[in-house]
């Protein structure tokens, strides 16, 4: 078999090309195609496809391949509930560099299991978890919206080897081993994605990346904002409380809040600042286990208001 080459220019994408490839794949062929990373394999989830694809990547059928979305929207097809973090990651680094690995609970792995056909959900799906990825190239991005199946697209190289982050590196490896290979020339970061799990205990890299731990972490933090009138009583109270019960769900020390990826803040519509907590509101946080006797107050600005993604109010006039 010999490989067509069809090369494209991303400035200029030809619609045709891109929906002959979407055509292949859907018939069972393997395309390779660049992202912003490295160049990928697309092939459609189905089991005579991926074991041709596990031939030619050499790689063992427990080995799960990572689906890809042409836009971000569509993660909700096969992770129905997102997590605040996840959320935020998708929020932020999608399109993008970075392929996270959801937890699903076992209510979601069920939905799923009767959603999606057989075939399609004994492959995606390990361990209730689902890797997804979102490029942020646009002729990845067509393709993908184009072909009307799902998609998974392990690098374009054999395993072992190093990932192709151009046309040539992609030939010499998979020549005559692959239907098509669309060529747009070397690949903008020349490195893998970010891979990232995000479940109950938090989030953890498990694969190095374009993204930094120190990045994620950014790119993912939940900022929550309490907000009264002065900041001295029913927000401080609200802000020690919610701290005290999101540690205990994080099942981390309330300083450790901040390394978890989650701030919680208060603040008053009146701008007044540097005033303790009222003794009463002290003393009723204590009888739960809370200290808030270090609590200055501070007043509410637009760029805390711009910075947090929750933001509850005590009553109708502070929204």
């Amino acid at each position: 078999m010999k490989t067509k080459v069809i090369k494209l220019d991303a400035a200029k994408i030809d619609a045709m090309k891109i929906n002959e490839a979407a055509a292949i794949i859907e018939s069972g062929g393997l395309v390779a195609f660049p992202t912003e990373t490295v160049y990928g394999i697309a092939c459609r989830v189905r089991s005579d496809s991926l074991v041709r694809l596990d031939n030619l990547k050499g790689r063992t059928a427990d080995k799960y391949y990572t689906l890809h979305i042409g836009q971000k929207s569509d993660v909700g097809n096969y992770v129905p509930t997102i997590g605040l973090k996840a959320q935020k990651l998708i929020q932020n680094a999608w399109p993008g560099p970075l392929t996270i690995v959801f937890e699903l609970d076992k209510k979601d792995i069920d939905e799923q299991h009767k959603n999606l056909k057989g075939e399609v959900f004994v492959s995606l799906y390990k361990d209730h978890s689902i890797g997804i990825r979102c490029p942020d190239n646009t002729i990845a991005a067509m393709l993908l919206q184009q072909t009307r199946t799902p998609v998974v697209a392990p690098s374009a190289n054999i395993t072992d080897r190093p990932p192709a982050v151009d046309a040539g590196q992609v030939l010499d490896q998979l020549s005559g081993k692959i239907d098509l290979l669309l060529d747009a020339g070397p690949c903008k970061y020349k490195q893998s994605s970010t891979v990232v799990k995000i479940g109950k205990k938090g989030m953890g890299i498990l694969r190095p990346g374009v993204y930094s731990q120190a990045e994620l972490e950014a790119l993912s933090q939940i900022q929550f904002l309490f907000v009264c009138t002065g900041n001295t009583c029913r927000s401080p109270m609200a802000e020690g409380i919610f701290r005290k019960y999101l540690a205990e769900k994080l099942q981390c020390n309330v300083d450790g809040l901040d390394k978890m990826g989650y701030k919680v803040s208060s603040a008053g519509i009146i701008g007044s600042v540097g005033y303790p907590a009222t003794a009463e509101a002290v003393t009723a946080c204590a009888a739960k286990g809370v200290d808030i006797k270090a609590h200055r107050n501070k007043g509410l600005s637009r760029e805390l208001i711009e910075a947090s993604d929750i933001i509850f109010a005590m009553e109708q006039i502070h929204r």
